[in-house]
């Protein structure tokens, strides 16, 4: 998937085996895969935090875009870019 393809009806979920986990030791959330820890800013933890399989691409800018009072097209534009990137690592999937 190309960073600009985002579908705004697609629906980005977590794969089984991957999951967001808050580190209290370490003060910080990691997104946590088969053999991979990847640790998250602010940001990516607010987007993931997000993905829960049901909202659709669309439905987690607008929330996003209200929880930050942040410009929609930014937002989009942002979140595409980081979420294809997990696409590609496999750590994130789509459900058209």
């Amino acid at each position: 998937m190309t960073r600009e393809a985002m579908s705004p009806d697609a629906v980005p979920f977590l794969p089984r085996g991957v999951r967001v986990h808050w580190c209290a030791v370490r003060k910080g959330h990691y997104l946590l895969a088969p053999e991979r820890a990847v640790k998250m800013d602010k940001v990516a933890a607010a987007i993931l935090g997000t993905v829960d399989g049901a909202r659709t691409f669309e439905q987690v800018i607008d929330k996003l875009a209200t929880d930050f009072r942040a410009p929609r097209e930014e937002i989009a534009r942002d979140a595409a870019a980081f979420l294809s990137g997990l696409i590609d690592n496999r750590m994130v999937e789509i459900r058209p």
